[in-house]
């Protein structure tokens, strides 16, 4: 088996079903396999990819969990349900435009990658955000207080290169490929032998920020990361998810990844520079006028 294509389902019906339809388009020349964990939807969704398993046009494992276990943990039971020679796991909602995997494997093969990643598009085109560095203090530092200026980015390695909320994006920093610390959980490809060497979901994180404890383990097996805009996915973004869920469980996962990766020194640290960052975001959206921003920042505030 060349190839075993991991999702995650969870309540995305509609968005599932597009996701196979494409994979099984436009994902060629490979022995390939999708194996679909199911948390407990109760949207038709495990209907729907029986269906779809006995109908044959892909070849579909089916994993139904009784309970939703969370990201990783669905990831974990998808990495022993494979036999692939290479993992893709992917959200279920994405969507393939064209044949590359097969030539992108052929490119991992050569080289020393561990992991690889493509640029994630808008449905127009634009271009979102695929990894970083990994969030040291600085990078905290640079992301809660300082990240609407370009310039910390030339000083310090961004934890999120694409600030999407500030007028200066910096959308150039995934046009070309590079060599990062982390990848975004919507398109990860894993080579057999990363796995093989004890990599593994986390389960500690029930969803965000998994996939920056993922790589920081990759990068720990001496694996590199890498991020490579010649190939591309449809990337729709927030299927199962809201923002004021978002911005909250990304908090809480940088507090769990510090915990396990790094010195307990440090901890107090980036408490308090969550809390500045947080309660300014609050102050600053309630200022413009934003008050739904203000009322999430205010609540992850009241968290940390």
């Amino acid at each position: 088996m060349d190839l075993s294509i991991v999702i995650i389902s969870y309540n995305t019906k509609d968005v599932l079903k597009n996701c196979i339809d494409s994979i099984a388009k436009y994902v060629k020349n490979l022995d390939f396999e999708l194996i679909v964990v199911d948390n407990a939807s109760h949207d038709g969704s495990s209907e729907y990819l029986e269906k779809e398993a006995a109908r044959g046009k892909v070849k579909i494992k089916l994993i139904k969990n009784k309970e939703n276990v969370g990201f990783a943990a669905a990831n974990n039971q998808g990495i022993d349900a494979s036999s692939g020679d290479y993992i893709l796991f992917l959200n279920s909602d994405t969507l393939f435009k064209n044949n590359f995997l097969k030539e992108m494997i052929s490119w991992m093969e050569r080289g020393d990658v561990g992991v690889a990643g493509v640029a994630l598009k808008n449905p127009d085109g634009s271009l979102q955000e695929n990894g970083g560095y990994f969030p040291g203090l600085m990078q905290v530092v640079s992301w809660m207080i300082f990240q609407d200026f370009i310039i910390t980015d030339w000083i310090v390695k961004p934890f999120h290169p694409l600030r999407g909320n500030s007028f200066l994006k910096n959308y150039s920093f995934y046009n070309k490929e590079r060599e990062l610390d982390w990848l975004t959980g919507a398109f990860i490809l894993v080579k057999r032998s990363v796995i093989d060497s004890g990599v593994r979901w986390c389960e500690d994180y029930f969803m965000y920020t998994e996939d920056v404890d993922f790589c920081f383990q990759v990068k720990r097996a001496g694996f590199r990361v890498v991020y490579n805009p010649r190939w591309s996915i449809i990337h729709f973004g927030g299927a199962s998810g809201t923002r004021e869920r978002t911005v909250i469980s990304e908090f809480a996962g940088i507090k769990i990844f510090y915990k396990r990766n790094y010195s307990k020194l440090k901890y107090p640290f980036l408490i308090l520079f969550l809390k500045i960052g947080a309660l300014g975001r609050a102050i600053l959206f309630f200022l413009l006028g934003k008050r739904e921003l203000s009322s999430i920042y205010a609540k992850a505030f009241k968290k940390i």
